[in-house]
């Protein structure tokens, strides 16, 4: 569903990601995990089409999407949350996540959006910057959703988000997964929230895949370890 070869990009002369190649199946949960600046968020970004890439391709269902807009990249299937949520604060939360709807929509908001997030049904009226991280987030994530995408892509979801909250985030990650047939990447430095969803682990060390495990095969001491500062 979702394939990376040869990705290489980079900021200015200064090359972040080294040839990263990378198969995702459907309904997969594959988690990307490596420490602050070793090039997780570069990746994401990158897949996105916000970062040109320098070289390589990204390829959603068989399609190419190496050359397309980030707006064409959506449209293809793929969906992003950024790190630090980016909803925005002055607009009601039914605003935020119809922000996300094709025009063929009308703005109606599909009802299974808020049968995984019933907060953001009782708060449609609420300012986005009103809501608490946990509940932004939730609010991040079903605006990525109401694209209809094939592919998720989360870049650090648990960041500044208290410990309760991400054990719901990671049981509602596994039923859109489950209900919408997805697909999704997410990038990480919680081992313990990973461990709660992902199907594979890869560790990214100064833009270099160095480790790939499933989850039965997983050694939580050797990813620790690169987690480390």
């Amino acid at each position: 569903m979702f394939k990376i070869d040869q990705l290489s990009c980079g900021y200015g002369q200064s090359q972040i990601l080294h040839d990263l190649d990378l198969s995702v199946a459907k309904r997969e949960i594959v988690a990307v995990m490596g420490r602050n600046g070793m090039g997780k968020t570069t990746l994401f970004k990158s897949l996105m089409g916000i970062l040109p890439q320098w070289k390589g391709q990204v390829s959603v269902d068989g399609q190419d999407v190496s050359a397309l807009e980030t707006h064409e990249r959506v449209a293809r299937g793929i969906a992003y949350v950024p790190q630090g949520r980016m909803i925005f604060p002055s607009m009601s939360v039914l605003e935020n996540i119809q922000t996300g709807l094709s025009a063929s929509a009308r703005g109606k908001v599909p009802e299974d959006l808020y049968a995984l997030f019933p907060v953001l049904y009782d708060m449609q009226s609420r300012k986005g910057g009103n809501l608490s991280g946990g509940q932004q987030q939730q609010l991040a994530i079903a605006r990525a959703l109401a694209t209809n995408p094939k592919v998720l892509l989360l870049d650090e979801p648990t960041e500044g988000i208290q410990p309760s909250i991400i054990k719901d985030i990671a049981r509602t990650l596994k039923e859109i997964r489950n209900l919408r047939d997805l697909t999704i990447v997410v990038s990480e430095q919680v081992l313990s929230f990973t461990l709660e969803i992902a199907d594979r682990f890869l560790v990214i060390e100064k833009g270099r895949f160095v480790i790939e495990e499933t989850r039965d095969r997983v050694d939580e001491a050797t990813i620790s370890r690169y987690l480390s500062v």
